[in-house]
This record gives C-alpha cells, sequence and structure tokens, in this order.
C-alpha cells in the first residue's frame, strides 16, 4: 500500500480583512463577489484563497476559491472570485453586502507556469473550461493574451450555466461553446471540441490549460498526451486547511501522493495518475 505524504511547511502567505467591493448576481445560482485586496495583486493565475465566511458550525471552515479575476491597473488593486451556490457556505456568502469585509487568506498553492509560455504570435493557447471551472481561467486569458493566439473553450449541461464568454471575448479570445442539451453551441462534450480543434493544429505550438470536472479533466489529458501538446490542468478536490496539514486533498501522481493545495492546485496533465 502506497503511504500517503507526510505534510510539508506551506509558503509565505497573508491573513488580512479584505473589503466587499461588490457581491453580485450574474446568472441562476451564480455570484461575482470583487474584493479591495491590494496585497492579492501578487497572486497568479490557478492559485487561491481560503476565505472565512461565518462562525456558526455550518460555516466555521474557510472555502478555498480560485482567483477570477486579478486586476492591477493603475490604482486599482482589487481581486474577483467567480463561485457557484451549493451548501450553507456559499449560501452565506451570496449575502455578504458591499462595505463588508471577509478574512481571508492568500495567495495559496501553485498558479499555472507561464514563465516559459512562448511569445511569438503564432503560438496558441487553448483554454478549456467546464461548468464553473470556468471562473479561474478568465485571469489566465487575461495573462496569455500578450503571449500569442488565446481560445477559450466552455462547455456546460445547459445554456443557463455557460458563464464568462464575454469576458473571454473581451480579452481577445475566440470563443467556442458546447452545451450537453444543445441550447447554446455547439451540442456535444467540450472535449469533443478541443478534439477538433487540436486536429487543424500545430501542437509544438499549442499548450493546453483546463478546468473543470474530473472527467473532463481526464479526457483533456489523454487528448493532449495523444497529441503531444503541452497540458496543465488545475484539479478541484475539497480542501479543508488549504496548506498540506489535513492531507484530505491528496491526488495520486508518478511521483506518489500530492497535495492539491500545497502542491497544486495546478499540475502538468501527465503527472496525474487517474483512476
Amino acid at each position: 500500500m502506497k503511504q500517503m505524504p507526510t505534510h510539508k511547511k506551506n509558503r509565505p502567505s497573508s491573513k488580512k480583512k479584505a473589503i466587499i467591493l461588490n457581491n453580485v448576481k450574474v446568472a441562476d445560482g451564480y455570484f461575482k463577489l470583487s474584493l479591495d485586496a491590494p496585497w492579492m495583486a501578487q497572486a497568479r493565475p490557478g492559485q487561491f484563497m481560503q476565505v472565512k465566511i461565518g462562525d456558526d458550525f455550518k460555516t466555521l471552515l474557510r472555502k478555498p476559491f480560485g482567483f477570477h479575476r486579478i486586476i492591477k491597473s493603475g490604482d486599482r488593486k482589487l481581486v474577483e472570485i467567480l463561485y457557484k451556490v451549493i451548501g450553507p457556505g456559499t449560501e452565506a456568502l451570496s449575502k455578504k453586502n458591499s462595505r463588508g469585509s471577509l478574512d481571508i487568506i492568500g495567495p495559496l498553492g501553485n498558479g499555472f507556469d507561464v514563465s516559459t509560455a512562448k511569445t511569438r504570435r503564432q503560438a496558441t493557447h487553448i483554454l478549456v473550461a467546464g461548468g464553473i471551472g470556468v471562473a479561474p481561467l478568465v485571469a489566465l486569458a487575461e495573462t496569455l493574451a500578450p503571449k500569442g493566439k488565446v481560445y477559450a473553450l466552455i462547455g456546460a449541461s445547459t445554456r443557463s450555466h455557460i458563464l464568462c464568454e464575454k469576458e473571454f471575448k473581451d480579452c481577445g479570445a475566440e470563443t467556442l461553446v458546447t452545451t450537453e442539451d444543445g441550447s447554446k453551441g455547439k451540442k456535444g462534450l467540450i472535449t469533443d471540441c478541443l478534439k477538433a480543434l487540436l486536429s487543424t493544429m500545430n501542437h509544438q505550438l499549442s499548450t493546453i490549460y483546463a478546468c473543470g470536472p474530473k472527467a473532463m479533466l481526464k479526457e483533456v489529458s489523454r487528448l493532449s498526451k495523444k497529441k503531444g501538446s503541452p497540458c496543465q490542468i488545475l484539479l478541484e478536490e475539497y480542501m479543508a486547511c488549504g496548506v498540506g496539514v489535513c492531507l484530505g486533498c491528496a491526488v495520486m501522481t508518478k511521483e506518489g501522493y500530492k497535495m492539491v493545495c500545497e502542491d497544486g492546485p495546478v499540475f502538468e496533465a501527465s503527472e496525474v495518475i487517474w483512476a
């Protein structure tokens, strides 16, 4: 039996109060929250923060949220998160008012590695989003836009669950949409769209970045390996502590178990061993 890893010392991060600038409903069951948190401007796409929402039993544990946008233009230094109401914690968060505050820790984890992203204009960056997995990919699209051609592939079960199409288009990404019921874009899975797109490309100049359900990430990883395209995936696992102590977010990799919160949440797709 493979042994679970012992925890490692987490990277330095900040625990501070952030002022809520707005908290608006953007679709049925989905909200976007903006925070005045200048120290978070150092965050990278793919990293996350741990948010304390309340003090009662149902909201006691901090919740992890990836950075939807990282805005540092002139005097503006703020961050946004995009979240879905799925339980008591996010339900309570959706009721938070502007000018209130949240106790947050971050930035945490390892984000997407764009340090080696090709800067030639013929370079292609393919972002694959499934459902609420679209949330952290907008910040990534904004970072990659000056580094080559960006495609944003958005998949969801139905039209009302398609998010951020405008945001991707605003940063210059060519945006493709699929829905399982055919109510918007092409009918089918977003991985079908990825497969078709890859068939038209020079894989040596294409890099894939993905976030979404595990089944989608597994198929994206398979396609990237088959086509020979580098691929980074952002894993979504339950994180209780966010700093690698509780060992609740372990995933199996070629090097043994790793913690999504500390070693990830972004991994090279070829590194993960899928069940």
